[in-house]
């Protein structure tokens, strides 16, 4: 890999640094690498309370490294939280966005119910803070779309669409309420066709790259360990497809995540 002074600079606008050393990769040694790879900013996300202070802890130890404070909808029915306490928690300087939060009715590890009430909490709390909302979505793309749309004509807030691998009318609504889209190392995969295909006409002001690490590692990685170096590959793809270079690709999702993530001194 090239050293971080002669490659451009990238952002995983969306990683679990927790999660990865978990799996077996010391933090200190993901953080290494990356900027090694030129990611000269990662943000470490929470999904539980439980875990927020070890999370802005990851953060306080780097340069360079975020975090976020929330609760997954896979722990909506384990765990709650008031919208004042995520406020309270993202006054901290480390902690940037809200989230993730949002709907997943592939897996329904909690009521649907359940998720809706804790998603609209964060945005509440997105609204307040002026932090965007990472939204994580699976196979419930129009309660999301309306949820959104519903909370924006109560007061606008920031939003991202996290690790999208979802349908045309999700992005293209989520971009009409004026979010953003981040791309995983899905976008590498073989059998992401459609994907490639959407992507290509999503407009580049709105697009950031992401890990999702330890999860969902870019071809030729899939199957290991993600970490958050691998962002790299994922914007070599997004180049490809946009038939762009890879310098231009990282320029403007760098841009773009300063853009929206304005609490990040660039």
């Amino acid at each position: 890999m090239k050293q971080a002074s002669a490659a451009p600079l990238l952002v995983d606008s969306h990683c679990h640094l927790d999660m990865v050393e978990e799996r077996g990769i010391p933090v200190e040694e993901a953080v290494r690498r990356a900027r090694e790879a030129g990611v000269c900013v990662m943000q470490t996300i929470c999904t539980r309370l439980a875990d927020a202070q070890k999370i802005i802890g990851i953060a306080e130890r780097f340069e360079g490294v975020y975090a976020s404070v929330g609760i997954h909808p896979h722990e909506a029915e384990k765990e709650s939280a008031s919208a004042e306490q995520l406020i309270r928690l993202a006054q901290h300087p480390k902690v940037i966005g809200i989230g993730e939060t949002g709907l997943d009715y592939y897996y329904e590890h909690s009521p649907r119910a359940e998720q809706q009430q804790n998603f609209r909490i964060h945005i509440a709390a997105s609204r307040e803070t002026g932090l965007p909302l990472i939204v994580h979505s699976r196979s419930a793309d129009e309660d999301t779309v309306n949820i959104l749309r519903e909370e924006m004509a109560v007061g606008a807030f920031p939003f991202l669409i996290h690790c999208f691998s979802s349908t045309r009318y999700l992005a293209e609504e989520s971009i009409t309420l004026g979010g953003y889209i981040s791309l995983s190392g899905i976008l590498t995969f073989g059998k992401s066709e459609e994907l490639r295909a959407i992507v290509k006409e999503l407009p580049l002001e709105r697009l950031l790259v992401e890990t999702d690490a330890p999860y969902l590692a870019p071809m030729p990685h899939r199957g290991k360990t993600c970490e958050p170096a691998f962002t790299r590959l994922t914007a070599e793809m997004l180049a490809e497809i946009r038939g762009l270079s890879y310098e231009a690709v990282a320029a403007a999702t760098t841009g773009n995540f300063f853009r929206l993530f304005g609490k990040v001194v660039r």
